[in-house]
């Protein structure tokens, strides 16, 4: 589908900071009033902790982007100080979203050499169980206080009694965006203060939405548009796919999963969602809440400059005390067969740096809020203080919890985008094809129906995938 492909091609290429910028998957960016360069990182003053000696090594990238800068672009942090402290340098092999798995397999077939590729769904179980992977255990020391945010989604990732995904960061959480001006207009609460009191849940969002449509004329308003099935299933907290360290179990006929279905079915039948494509928050006053991970923002203050925009996390589960959050995962993968794991070891703990340090994670701050500008100087996107300094509490694990779904790296079965309900992935039906069926010809009307088609096919997919469990 379009919009996945879309939206997670930013997700792998961009953390947040740079998405908020304006900043290109290739690196590139447009012209800013204040440039990046501005921004000093100093690196003189990092504890090594008798960290392996990689200088002089270059670690093999293999990604459709490049870590280092291009056209007017800075440095990372973690570029900076993996070349600064640490003494080694990153070279780029160029792929693309169609042939990457095949460009990697070919290079690790043909012994080229290739040491780092950026985590995607793909990567556990499938990607490890076709011996693209080598775990990181050995090289990182997950009882770093550096990694005390992140140890519980390294346990969460770890397979088969090993770490071959340790998250340095999230980024890119599905949100919904809105305009202050609009609610106020239509004397709605503003969801901002229902979060903060506890009480931004499906229920007064279904609410506000309801309202809000009924207030216009018919069929010239919806309450919602963007990426919402994925972000309102995981808000449950609960997954398809279930492992316990030893074997996979479907949980295609859970209680919670299904809430959440009969939640995307009311919003289907009352016509609630508009199926439409948006770039960023529509600014006709057609729509209330846009569903997308915050790289539209940046546009969508733009394109509403008198919208007061701002966003809030998805609405939780009435049945959970938790806001649980559908987020990107920052993380590297080691390539079967490197000899380079020290030195990806040494990337991993400079992205984590550069996401703790407070010296830094203030420069990057400092970069996000820099306006991009065009070559005649119209500013074409920005974000403001308040709206970053809210989303950087969504990354505390005692404010949000994040979900996983081994479902997402089992294969096409499981993870497939077509735009034919009959061929697409069982998790993509699961997500989003109750929401789209005008989309994807053939999706029936209920989750009841959903479900009944697709549950042999978690059970032969899990059945295949536990046989691979050493």
């Amino acid at each position: 589908m379009k919009k996945l492909k879309q939206l997670f091609a930013v997700l792998s290429a961009m953390m947040l900071t740079a998405a908020m910028t304006g900043c290109s998957s290739d690196g590139s960016s447009e012209g800013r009033t204040k440039s990046q360069d501005d921004v000093s990182i100093a690196t003189d003053e990092v504890n090594k902790n008798n960290d392996p000696d990689i200088s002089g090594q270059t670690v093999y990238w293999m990604a459709t982007y490049d870590l280092n800068p291009k056209g007017n672009a800075d440095r990372s942090v973690a570029l900076a100080l993996f070349e600064d402290v640490y003494g080694a340098k990153i070279q780029y092999i160029a792929t693309t979203d169609a042939t990457k798995f095949d460009d990697l397999a070919n290079r690790i077939n043909s012994g080229d050499p290739v040491d780092m590729f950026p985590y995607e769904w793909d990567a556990v179980p499938n990607g490890v169980t076709k011996g693209m992977y080598d775990p990181l255990d050995e090289y990182v020391d997950l009882e770093d206080p550096l990694f005390d945010d992140v140890r519980h989604m390294a346990e969460m990732f770890k397979y088969n009694g090993h770490y071959y995904v340790i998250p340095y960061a999230v980024s890119d959480p599905l949100a919904i965006t809105y305009s202050r001006t609009l609610m106020e207009e239509e004397g709605l609460k503003d969801p901002y203060d229902l979060y903060l009191k506890g009480e931004w849940n499906w229920n007064t969002f279904m609410d506000m939405m309801k309202t809000f449509v009924s207030n216009g004329d018919e069929g010239t308003r919806h309450g919602c548009c963007g990426w919402f099935g994925q972000a309102i299933l995981q808000s449950t907290g609960d997954t398809v796919i279930k492992y316990d360290g030893t074997k996979f179990t479907n949980n295609i006929m859970s209680a919670n999963i299904e809430r959440a279905e009969l939640l995307m079915e009311e919003i289907s039948k009352l016509g609630l969602f508009a199926p439409s494509w948006y770039g960023c928050f529509p600014n006709d006053g057609s729509v209330l809440f846009y569903g997308m991970a915050p790289w539209s923002l940046s546009e969508s203050n733009v394109q509403n400059p008198d919208g007061d925009i701002f966003l809030v996390p998805f609405p939780k589960d009435p049945e959970s005390d938790t806001y649980y959050l559908n987020m990107n995962y920052g993380a590297t993968m080691l390539v079967k067969g490197s000899d380079k794991g020290d030195a990806v070891a040494m990337w991993i703990k400079c992205q984590r740096l550069a996401e703790t340090d407070p010296e830094y994670k203030a420069a990057a701050k400092e970069k996000a809020l820099i306006k991009t500008t065009n070559a005649q100087g119209k500013v074409t996107a920005f974000i403001t203080e308040e709206q970053y300094d809210f989303m950087q509490t969504w990354y505390d694990p005692d404010t949000i919890s994040t979900v996983f779904d081994f479902g997402y790296g089992m294969g096409p079965l499981m993870y497939s985008e077509t735009y034919d309900y009959a061929t697409r992935g069982v998790m993509n039906n699961v997500a989003d094809a109750i929401l789209n069926q005008v989309q994807y010809v053939g999706t029936p009307d209920t989750w009841a129906e959903i479900r009944s088609e697709w549950q042999s096919v978690v059970d032969t997919v899990v059945e295949e995938y536990n046989g691979k469990i050493q």
